[in-house]
């Protein structure tokens, strides 16, 4: 799948997830008041976080799509990777929100719930994010964007089926705190999502290698094809999820430049990366063995 085309199915996919998580939400947040609900109405506010989260992933799709220019010679991909950011942001201060709103609500024992809208609310919620949530599957495994955008709307999904149980408690049982116990659960599954997004935009931003990137196999490799010496300066990282970036020094025998072998070692050298480790772009500095030892001599 082409770069463009691939955005241009995220975009879509964004779309309609936002139509189906404004509906679920305006219709949460009146369950909420009619019921009486917090954990519809922390759920609603979940939602929230989530509409914006999808609305940024949106914006960074349409900017990552954007063609690489002299300035930016990479092209746009990593607002992704802002996109990402702001929503593990947002999941942050939605938790926190929460958590204070339950905890007054379980000292304070002021807790009247309507059970019924509120399990019906919830019902047409679980529905909705379970649609939303297969719309976005397919492109949550090639874009940290996405990704996060995914996550948001598991996240509600989750939600659904916590307010659904309080529901169903406080139905049968009639124990009012149920509800906030509920909201409770909602805030304490954001958070663990909200440092996993969070630390995978850490690891793109701070050019460290992709978590799923062996380097020291990808030096194995190297150092096996015919005519390679040595390697050194290895430098791996990402420019989004899913889009790693390779650049090494590669010492070759002399006969490689005696017969004009170079172009063929550097095919070899790339297809071997593409093949084996899916990077898209590999920059490859071929030595002799003199000049790699006249760089070693200015590092020192």
């Amino acid at each position: 799948m082409s770069h463009d085309h691939g955005h241009s199915a995220n975009r879509n996919r964004l779309l309609i997830a936002i139509g189906i998580v404004a509906v679920v939400l305006v219709v949460e947040a009146l369950g909420a008041w009619l019921s009486g609900s917090l954990s519809l109405l922390a759920d609603a506010g979940h939602m929230l976080s989530d509409l914006t989260g999808l609305v940024v992933a949106l914006m960074a799709t349409i900017v990552a799509a954007r063609p690489a220019t002299d300035r930016q010679t990479f092209g746009f991909r990593r607002a992704e990777v802002f996109g990402a950011l702001i929503n593990g942001l947002i999941l942050v201060v939605v938790a926190v929100f929460v958590t204070i709103g339950a905890i007054g609500r379980l000292v304070s024992g002021e807790a009247e719930v309507q059970s019924g809208p509120m399990l019906v609310v919830a019902a047409i919620g679980l529905v909705a994010n379970f649609g939303a949530l297969l719309l976005l599957r397919p492109s949550a495994g090639h874009s940290i964007n996405m990704r996060g955008a995914y996550l948001e709307v598991f996240g509600d999904l989750i939600g659904s089926v916590t307010v659904i149980v309080a529901a169903v408690v406080i139905m049968v049982t009639g124990f009012q705190a149920a509800d906030a116990i509920a909201s409770l659960l909602i805030a304490a599954f954001i958070v663990p999502r909200a440092v996993l997004l969070l630390r995978d935009v850490v690891r793109v931003l701070s050019e460290a290698a992709p978590a799923d990137t062996d380097v020291a196999e990808i030096r194995d490799h190297i150092l096996g094809t015919a005519g390679v010496v040595a390697v050194h300066d290895v430098h791996v990282w990402a420019i989004t999820s899913g889009a790693p970036v390779f650049t090494a020094h590669v010492v070759v025998e002399p006969g490689v430049f005696r017969s004009g072998g170079t172009g063929k070692l550097l095919d070899e050298l790339s297809g071997c990366l593409s093949a084996h480790f899916d990077v898209e772009h590999s920059t490859f500095q071929l030595e002799p063995a003199e000049h790699a030892a006249h760089e070693d001599e200015l590092h020192r």
